[in-house]
């Protein structure tokens, strides 16, 4: 073989063996700085997740607040009090619970944004049971009743049936613990 030659393949060989490691090293650096861009990328996701749970979680919390609160001011006890006027007929008062009722309802929608999908049908099917036993009560008494006749068949159905506003308050209660304890 001729020292030409056998330098061409001594020099190929040097080339080919530099390249393979270049190459590789380029393989290797490429895969650490991506490694390291995904690193930062997730870091950076992580905190804008973090950030946003530090805004959103109080507006959340703050939402669950709301929706009890509306469970209480729409409870028998709570809704008769507030809507009960002196020289009412039990027809005025029906009126005045169902108004105060989607008055409160409307004033709440909302809050659906902030909820899961079964907090707010728990909280949607409350709200409707209790128009239904202002409605069905009052049309369990005579038209002539009394205020006092109407809100004493609501108390008595209350007490006697499951008690829709007890059950969202506490599924409520039981999201509340499961998502911000």
């Amino acid at each position: 073989m001729s020292p030409l030659l056998s330098c061409i393949i001594i020099v190929l060989t040097a080339l080919l063996s530099v390249g393979l490691t270049g190459f590789l090293f380029y393989l290797i650096i490429k895969h650490y700085f991506d490694n390291q861009q995904n690193a930062r990328m997730l870091e950076m996701k992580i905190d804008e997740r973090r950030e946003t749970l530090r805004v959103v979680s109080p507006i959340r919390l703050q939402a669950y607040e709301r929706m009890v609160l509306f469970m209480e001011r729409i409870s028998p006890s709570s809704l008769v009090m507030r809507c009960y006027r002196p020289g009412m007929d039990a027809v005025q008062l029906r009126s005045a619970l169902t108004s105060d009722i989607r008055r409160e309802w409307e004033h709440n929608l909302s809050q659906q944004v902030y909820m899961s999908n079964e907090a707010w049908a728990k909280i949607r099917t409350a709200k409707e049971e209790m128009l239904s036993l202002v409605n069905n009560s009052a049309q369990a008494i005579p038209a002539d009743a009394t205020p006092d006749t109407l809100a004493g068949v609501i108390f008595a159905t209350m007490a006697k049936d499951r008690n829709p506003i007890d059950e969202a308050v506490e599924f409520l209660k039981a999201e509340i613990k499961e998502h911000f304890e």
